[in-house]
């Protein structure tokens, strides 16, 4: 046979086998070990801190249900949004807090599943600090003053904090000194107590977790106003999850929760104390604040 011939013939086999390699061996089932299902979280307090616990919680999740998953810590609400909002996702499932869910959820690539639940509530309040020496007694006096908050996206560390400041006359966008993102919760409240910052903006009461390093944090910083209740955070997935297995991924949280070993860490990433089924539904009241303030998903990005 013609070597030229031969070698086409060679080559058309070839060809022929790698498409039906292709053919036969479609992508592995997501939650398995080549595609596991990716869990997008975003640090609320010490990035290594929710790491571990996120890392642990998923060690105990994959023994509960024999899935596959990968953590990965998305350093701002934003990037954590946009990877569940990808095509095709980045991310299959989350735990974003109030503000940056109903953007994910508004725009189609998320629905809630759990709520966490601190202190027997699945519900928080924010507040705002200032220095306990610094004169400043009320939100109307933080006009020209530089305020920490955790992220843009921060439902109580900036979302319910700049409408605040609106209603106290203080516009966010140009009455505001400097605008810090401190880049967690710890973070602005350690900013606040340095004096780096005027005021800030945290969850209640996320002093307490640097109280190691600034024992007398309670005493030389003091809360000035105290914000609505806010849904907490807890677990979305993307629209297209297979109801299924997103239904097993919600039976392994709520069974690791409820023993020492989960409950150890999910406090260890997020101060969950408690897991409890949700909906859309329940960041309903959250929607008609932000309507009742006339204050849009776009205004508050393009902060």
């Amino acid at each position: 046979m013609n070597k030229k011939r031969v070698l086409i013939i060679t080559l058309v086999v070839a060809l022929t086998a790698a498409g039906a390699l292709t053919s036969c061996c479609p992508k592995p089932p997501l939650g398995s070990e080549k595609n596991p299902i990716v869990w997008v979280f975003v640090p609320s307090g010490e990035t290594e801190r929710v790491t571990a616990g996120a890392e642990s919680v998923v060690e105990l999740l994959e023994a509960e249900t024999g899935l596959f998953f990968e953590v990965r810590v998305a350093t701002e609400y934003a990037g954590a949004v946009e990877a569940l909002c990808a095509d095709p996702p980045e991310a299959h499932m989350a735990s974003l807090a109030t503000f940056a869910y109903v953007m994910a959820a508004d725009r189609g690539c998320a629905e809630a599943a759990l709520l966490s639940v601190r202190y027997g509530s699945p519900t928080y309040n924010g507040q705002i600090l200032v220095r306990a020496d610094s004169g400043i007694t009320d939100i109307s006096q933080l006009a020209g003053k530089t305020f920490c908050r955790p992220d843009p996206l921060s439902t109580s560390g900036w979302v319910i904090p700049s409408i605040m400041l609106k209603g106290a006359g203080v516009d966010p966008d140009t009455g505001l000194a400097e605008i810090v993102d401190a880049g967690s919760h710890d973070a602005v409240a350690a900013a606040v107590y340095n004096g780096e910052c005027d005021a800030g903006a945290t969850y209640v009461d996320a002093r307490s977790t640097i109280e190691e390093d600034y024992p007398d944090v309670m005493e030389q910083t003091t809360v000035i106003a105290i914000e609505p209740d806010i849904p907490n955070d807890g677990v979305q997935f993307v629209n297209e999850m297979d109801q299924e297995l997103r239904d097993q991924i919600v039976d392994g949280l709520l069974a690791i929760a409820a023993t020492e070993e989960g409950k150890t860490a999910l406090d260890t990433a997020y101060s969950w104390q408690e897991l409890t089924p949700a909906d859309d539904s329940a960041y309903d009241p959250f929607r008609q604040i932000l309507q009742a303030a006339g204050v849009s998903a776009e205004d508050l990005i393009g902060d």
